[in-house]
């Protein structure tokens, strides 16, 4: 393809009802709600905003250490420390809304019933885009079994489809046996889409003290230590269920965006890498469609799902 292909590269995408500029989002929980990243990124160029979880009431969250480095990512138990749905609404929502790129909200509730609520309440504010379901997180002590249990993920995402129209992502654990089952039960539940994966549970440990680094004991393990599961995972995903899926995990590069784009995922979010280079988000972009005119094409669909995978061969002596 010439260099005036990969300048006319479509990078519009489809998420269900929910249409993005293009597929590079910001992870939630790893760009705060904007404000601390605009004076190092041009944010309007994003294909959209995922802040922080919010939850009902205001969390403190869990007790230091809450995040820990390892050998390739990064341990967190931060506990959705946030300020709650009010606050939220009053001093983030009005400013995410004015970046002019969609907003995508993250939620999280102990039960059904709180997702339902924080949903109806979004449901009724303007300019919000789409609403994320955190029924995945592995650093709270409730709502976690959400999305490791088909019949109550297909049960919060019912209910939350009811609370309103917005187009709903229901967020993936992999710290599931068969993690295309639970994404089955999102897409009968009524989501537009589906993001694979959340961390995977994890500890680190000072052998010499005999004590756990994290002070919750586990955390969620994120980073390019886990890309190759949130890869497996997103292509399984991908061929168990007809909307599309957003790929998370170790993405730091465009060549990781097009691991992602190949095996299924129509979008990506970016998250550990935010924190170690917080204009990432932006570079990818500007390298992306180069990326899809090497295939041959000249839009992100057209590469969504190309991966070949042949019958894997069986010894049969």
């Amino acid at each position: 393809m010439s260099a005036n292909s990969a300048q006319s590269c479509l990078l519009e995408v489809s998420l269900g009802r929910l249409r993005l500029p293009n597929p590079i989002l910001v992870a939630s929980g790893t760009f705060g709600y904007g404000r601390e990243m605009e004076r190092v990124i041009d944010l309007s160029r994003l294909g959209g905003m995922i802040p922080k979880t919010i939850t009902a009431t205001p969390r403190i969250g869990n007790a230091p250490w809450r995040t820990v480095e390892t050998a390739a990512g990064m341990l967190n138990s931060i506990g959705l420390d946030n300020d709650g749905i009010e606050a939220f609404l009053t001093h983030h929502l009005p400013y995410l809304i004015s970046l002019g790129i969609p907003t995508i909200v993250s939620i999280a509730g102990r039960n059904c019933d709180e997702f339902v609520a924080l949903a109806t309440e979004l449901n009724q504010q303007e300019g919000v885009s789409a609403i994320e379901l955190n029924i995945s997180c592995p650093n709270v002590s409730g709502g976690v079994d959400l999305g490791t249990d088909p019949a109550l993920c297909e049960k919060v995402v019912r209910g939350c489809r009811a609370a309103g129209g917005l187009p709903l992502i229901a967020k993936m654990t992999p710290n599931v046996s068969d993690i295309a089952v639970i994404a089955r039960a999102a897409q009968n539940g009524g989501a537009d889409a589906v993001s694979a994966i959340n961390t995977c549970l994890g500890m680190a440990v000072d052998w010499r003290h005999a004590k756990p680094l994290l002070a919750n004991g586990m955390g969620g393990l994120s980073g390019p230590a886990i890309k190759p599961i949130a890869l497996r995972a997103v292509y399984q995903i991908a061929q168990a269920i007809e909307i599309p899926v957003i790929g998370i995990g170790g993405i730091a590069t465009v060549d990781d965006v097009m691991e992602f784009l190949v095996v299924g995922a129509t979008a990506v979010q970016i998250g550990t890498a935010n924190f170690y280079n917080p204009t990432v988000a932006t570079k990818i972009l500007d390298a992306l469609p180069a990326a899809i005119a090497e295939l041959g094409a000249t839009e992100v669909c057209a590469v969504v799902g190309r991966l070949e995978v042949k019958s894997p061969v069986h010894d049969n002596s």
